[in-house]
């Protein structure tokens, strides 16, 4: 162990040489540039007079400039890292030592003392001193970037935005050693920056001028500074670094994520699908989910999945008193538990391994925690799967969701929030069909006054457990081929915490028997998503990896709805959040009436009798079957209809 009082002294001995050496040379610096002043304004011939005074005016110069440079400090800058601002103080710093000079000696001059002093001393003076002490203190931090490359393999590397973020990562790139980025140009649209020089690095030109100005400057990476920028701006510059070939992209993080603080390499990662799809910041009203979160005892249900983890992670950021983690899978569960337990030591964190169709089993989950807000995030989805076992979507997404409803009515919940999705719209899957029982269950529940009953639909999220995204990426590492349904399937598509964000925010806002529907943007080809996946891997569509089509799923669509035409929406205080105009037509004893055949039917596997009472519920459901039980169904639904 080190003693302090060794390293105080070791400090302050290494302070005391640095102090001592810059006043040194400083001292030799200001009297070189008086003597080289007096030079150049005789040009080389300095007449006896001046040159006789000269030890007179000398100490004058030095004295006053390094009393003046100590005052402000300047002898503390430490000189492997001088930057801009101590560029500047040392710029005024100089300039007001030798305005003191220069006021002094032209009121010595005035009483007769330095009479016929040559007036152009004081700026030639001036500007050989700030060049010589500037430049002195610049010095090691050039040398040490002159040697930066050396045993470090570097790649040339075109900086994506010439704005604050572009400047500290060339400057950081600068500074490390090891940095395996040499940073050649910069590319930004802004025409006002063109030709601007930013630490030597100058910006050539627009994004459009990616494939041009790469070829010329043989570009091997690239690294997006741009914070703000849209995924729609992400996508076009991609695949304007795709056209100049150009495979190796980074990005900086997004505005959310370096708020308040400064950029460094650190921050830099590989491009990735949520950047080129959902790079649009949402924005929520904290405050007003505090509200609803802060000090609660909150219950997610489906806490390993994709959305229900990520609902825990963000719900813990609010404070609540209590976190009850609840979810068929141990090995998911665990996980996630342990995850919060040590990311949030403080938190109350509950896991309650269990399944939503035991009644008894979250009855008592329900008695020993008293849950006050519930989120409702476990369900069958994969719609493929559930057309072969429809029983299953009724037990879980139907009847689940109906024991859990009934049991926060029940133990006084104050808000019940089921995660829903765009596939309840004109269904032709069972499980579209069956989130829209689950969402007609919680808002006729809503009828009881203690609970407030919400449901919240959105559409795919990017890399969710079991969606196209793993399975793409999966086939990719394989070297394909990569298995698309039809050319023309188009999907909505959020990031997990995005939509999570704002069912938080819905959550929030909800008075109860909403349906609140998430804006997902605009849709996109999952013909697209692939071709992005695979260059994003370095490999080109068609050409390294085959893409092949299999033909649309049983249950599937080509385009997913948010809303029915009979629908319509309603806008909110929140520009990225509408609710549905839902008009039930039935009375609770005709939905549960119908629930209670369906669970028969189910416990029966009766499929024919399932969908069938799934389009009494939902006369829009059109079941996309390709077996021999279709033609039955069309039958018996054409009869119903």
């Amino acid at each position: 162990m080190i003693p302090n009082t060794f390293l105080k002294k070791l400090f302050k001995t290494s302070v005391l040489k640095r102090t001592l050496f810059f006043l040194i040379s400083d001292s030799v610096i200001f009297s070189l540039a008086l003597y080289l002043s007096f030079y150049l304004r005789f040009e080389g011939l300095i007449p006896n007079a001046y040159l006789g005074q000269f030890y007179v005016y000398l100490p004058l110069f030095v004295g006053i400039k390094i009393l003046v440079f100590y005052l402000f400090q300047i002898y503390r800058f430490t000189w492997s890292y001088v930057g801009l601002y101590e560029l500047v103080k040392i710029f005024k710093t100089q300039t007001l030592g030798s305005l003191i000079i220069s006021t002094f000696i032209l009121f010595l001059a005035y009483n007769g003392s330095f009479k016929g002093f040559p007036r152009s001393i004081f700026l030639i003076d001036y500007a050989l001193s700030l060049l010589m002490s500037g430049g002195l203190r610049i010095s090691k931090r050039v040398y040490s970037q002159s040697r930066r490359y050396s045993g470090v393999e570097k790649k040339n590397t075109l900086i994506i935005g010439a704005g604050n973020s572009g400047e500290q990562i060339v400057r950081d790139m600068q500074r490390a050693k090891e940095s395996p980025y040499l940073p050649v140009a910069f590319i930004d649209d802004d025409p006002a920056k063109n030709k601007v020089s930013i630490h030597g690095v100058e910006v050539v030109g627009r994004r459009r001028d990616i494939p041009r100005i790469s070829k010329k400057l043989d570009v091997e990476l690239a690294v997006i500074a741009m914070p703000s920028a849209s995924s729609s701006d992400i996508r076009d510059i991609v695949s304007y670094l795709h056209k100049a070939g150009i495979d190796e992209i980074y990005i900086i993080p997004g505005t959310r994520e370096i708020m308040s603080r400064n950029i460094s390499l650190l921050d830099i990662k590989k491009v990735d699908l949520e950047d080129l799809l959902g790079r649009e910041p949402v924005e929520i009203e904290y405050a007003q989910v505090e509200t609803n979160l802060k000090g609660k005892r909150i219950l997610v249900t489906g806490a390993g999945g994709s959305i229900g983890s990520e609902l825990v992670r963000q719900v813990s950021l609010f404070d609540p008193q209590m976190l009850i983690l609840l979810d068929i899978d141990e090995t998911a569960l665990f996980n996630i538990s342990r995850e919060i337990k040590e990311q949030h030591p403080c938190l109350s964190t509950h896991p309650a391994l269990g399944d939503i169709l035991d009644r008894e089993k979250m009855d008592s989950v329900f008695s020993n925690f008293a849950p006050q807000v519930v989120f409702h995030a476990a369900a069958y989805k994969h719609v493929p799967m559930i057309e072969d076992f429809p029983e299953e979507a009724v037990r879980v997404n139907i009847a689940g969701t109906k024991i859990l409803g009934e049991l926060s009515y029940k133990n006084r919940v104050e808000k019940f929030i089921l995660i829903s999705t765009d596939k309840v719209v004109n269904p032709s899957s069972v499980m579209g069909a069956s989130k829209r029982v689950a969402e007609m269950v919680i808002t006729n529940l809503n009828h009881k006054e203690t609970t407030q009953f919400i449901a919240v639909r959105f559409g795919n999220v990017l890399g969710s457990r079991g969606s196209v995204i793993p399975l793409f990426q999966e086939q990719i590492r394989h070297g394909g081929p990569v298995t698309i349904t039809h050319p023309e399937m188009k999907r909505y598509f959020m990031t997990i915490p995005e939509a999570v964000l704002l069912v938080l925010q819905a959550g929030a806002m909800g008075k109860g028997g909403e349906v609140f529907v998430l804006d997902m943007g605009e849709p996109v080809k999952i013909y697209d998503v692939a071709c992005e996946l695979i260059r994003l891997s370095g490999l080109e569509p068609e050409k390294d990896i085959p893409i092949v089509f299999t033909g649309v799923r049983p249950g599937e669509k080509l385009f997913e709805e948010l809303l029915t035409p009979e629908e319509g929406v309603e806008s909110t205080a929140h520009p990225n959040i509408f609710k549905a105009r839902i008009n039930e037509a039935f009375s609770q004893d005709f939905l549960f009436g119908n629930v209670e055949d369906l669970k028969n039917f189910a416990k029966l596997q009766d499929t024919p009798a399932i969908i069938r009472t799934l389009h009494k519920l939902i006369p829009t459901y059109k079941p996309n079957r390709p077996d021999n039980m279709i033609q039955t169904l069309d039958h018996r639904l054409q009869t119903l209809d």
